[in-house]
């Protein structure tokens, strides 16, 4: 964890940004200048001036129970109205006002809630495999590493002035839902104990990338010199000069590949050299030997690699936790051994270590969640809040979850479905088996609010893959569109996987329908 002297320094921060707040409440401070200071300290200006968010970073999506018993008493507190969970694993207060952001960013310090760095150009949150210690088929847990970088990276944030922002996952080995293949850096655990690492990675408007594979025995205590060797290779051939083109993916453009894994390299060599980076101790893992030998059988019950223990998923739809969960979900687990909660990269909350019969209570606690693979569909919070945004993600996606339910489609007819409200790529659009980005479209002269589709991506572990951008589609016939696509799958009794697959034809008609 950081030392008393980094604590000292972000609490002044924290007193420097609270003045920079009010001044922009008060017309003093434009949107892109207070944008330029909020950002590094995990706040933003909604669409509304006058309202903010604030993320809350979680590394590794870690919400313990000293987190969650944090986050219900602030709800409390301080008449939260929006809680979002994000596919970076944080959790976004929404609505809040000025005088607000500040306060909460101090009390969140008692339980290790650091928001310096959520967002702007700097480090972002370290993500993991929301599973990871307590998945069946993983490597390792990678999970204390992905603590460790976290450590070090806020170490060095004040000293480091990197072109854009930097986005680093660790995979389990078991699944890539962090994305790992297309990070700045992706970390992913392999049987031999060690780790393969891609780079420069990323989605965004001005295209994706792949990350390239720069080595595949990375001992895991030495992580923190291929992070050093990331940071100083960005900061030696990031763009500084145009910032659309500022993230670690196009050095793959202008250094090409092998150009970019010599660079890398280079930089690794210089920071083994200088030492002192070794990772010499580890957070000791949770004592989990509490199965009660009890059974359960419950599509939302995840058994662990721990016998007789389960982990639940609660999937709220779009992301959008309701506000008086975290209190629910303390009051049912303060007093469950070794339970935590994770916040996974498809917006889903994980709570794991539970005997079958604790699961059960959670099981009814979160009884709210999404039921079928279409409704664990992941939205950005879109543009009546994002000042960035386009369109309303969520807004379509209620919509075509009521739509499909009313139609009755099967579970298995349809995909999860991702939506970016804009081409900032938040819900990784370009990945999914059917991905929607927010845009226009000109009727009669007159723009119209629309999607651009994408169709044929994939996360999956060693088959990731980017979809292919297609028709743009307007937001008020996306729901008629999905219903009559999962209609078409199931009369064929089949998968979307295996009907998209076998009826490319018969797809490809029913968009031109909508298009």
């Amino acid at each position: 964890m950081v030392d008393s002297k980094w604590l000292q320094t972000y609490r002044e921060e924290i007193r420097t940004f609270s003045g920079k707040i009010q001044e922009f409440q008060e017309g003093k401070l434009d949107k892109k200048d207070y944008k330029g200071c909020s950002g590094g300290m995990g706040s933003y200006a909604q669409r509304d001036a006058a309202k903010h968010m604030l993320r809350l970073r979680l590394p590794a999506g870690r919400l313990t129970m000293e987190r969650l018993k944090f986050l219900a008493d602030t709800v409390e507190k301080y008449q939260v109205q929006r809680i979002k969970l994000t596919t970076c694993e944080t959790v976004q207060l929404h609505d809040l006002g000025a005088e607000q952001v500040p306060a909460i960013m101090e009390e969140a310090v008692s339980c290790g809630i650091l928001c310096r760095g959520g967002g702007g150009d700097n480090p972002r949150n370290v993500m993991c495999s929301p599973l990871s210690g307590v998945q069946r088929g993983e490597a390792f847990d990678p999970s204390p590493y992905a603590a460790a970088v976290t450590d070090y990276l806020l170490s060095i944030c004040r000293e480091i002035h990197m072109p854009r922002k930097l986005k680093i996952a660790f995979s389990n080995g078991a699944d890539d839902s962090v994305h790992s293949a297309f990070r700045d850096m992706g970390f992913r655990a392999k049987a031999d104990g060690t780790f393969s690492l891609r780079i420069a990675g990323g989605l965004g408007a001005m295209g994706h990338r792949m990350g390239v594979l720069v080595d595949e025995a990375v001992r895991p205590r030495e992580v923190l010199y291929y992070v050093k060797a990331m940071v100083d290779t960005f900061c030696q051939h990031g763009n500084y000069e145009n910032r659309a083109k500022a993230r670690t993916r196009f050095m793959q453009d202008t250094l090409g590949p092998e150009g970019l894994k010599e660079a890398f390299l280079n930089h690794l060599e210089a920071a083994k050299a200088a030492g002192g980076l070794e990772i010499s101790s580890l957070e000791a893992p949770a004592d989990l030997s509490k199965g009660s030998g009890e059974t359960l059988d419950h599509p939302r019950a995840v058994p662990q690699k721990q016998e007789g223990l389960y982990a639940v998923k609660y999937h709220p739809i779009g992301g959008v936790l309701p506000v008086e969960k975290p209190g629910e979900l303390y009051a049912a687990l303060k007093d469950v051994p070794g339970a935590e909660c994770r916040v996974g990269p498809d917006e889903t909350l994980y709570i794991v270590n539970l005997t079958a019969a604790e699961a059960e209570r959670i099981l009814a606690v979160t009884e709210d969640s999404a039921r079928t693979a279409f409704e664990y569909s992941v939205a950005c919070i879109g543009a009546t809040v994002c000042q960035q945004g386009i369109r309303d993600s969520q807004g379509l996606l209620r919509s075509a979850v009521t739509a499909v339910r009313e139609a009755g489609i099967p579970d298995g007819a349809l995909p999860r479905i991702t939506i970016s409200g804009c081409p900032s790529s938040c819900a990784a659009h370009q990945a999914g088996a059917i991905g929607f980005q927010g845009g226009v479209r000109l009727e009669d002269k007159k723009p119209q609010p629309a999607f651009r589709l994408f169709l044929g991506g994939s996360d999956a572990l060693d088959a990731a893959r980017f979809g292919e951008a297609g028709a743009v589609i307007l937001e008020k016939d996306i729901p008629a569109l999905l219903v009559e696509l999962g209609r078409a799958a199931a009369a064929q009794g089949q998968s979307w996987e295996q009907w998209s697959e076998s009826h490319r034809e018969d797809l490809n008609a029913i968009v031109a329908k909508y298009a």
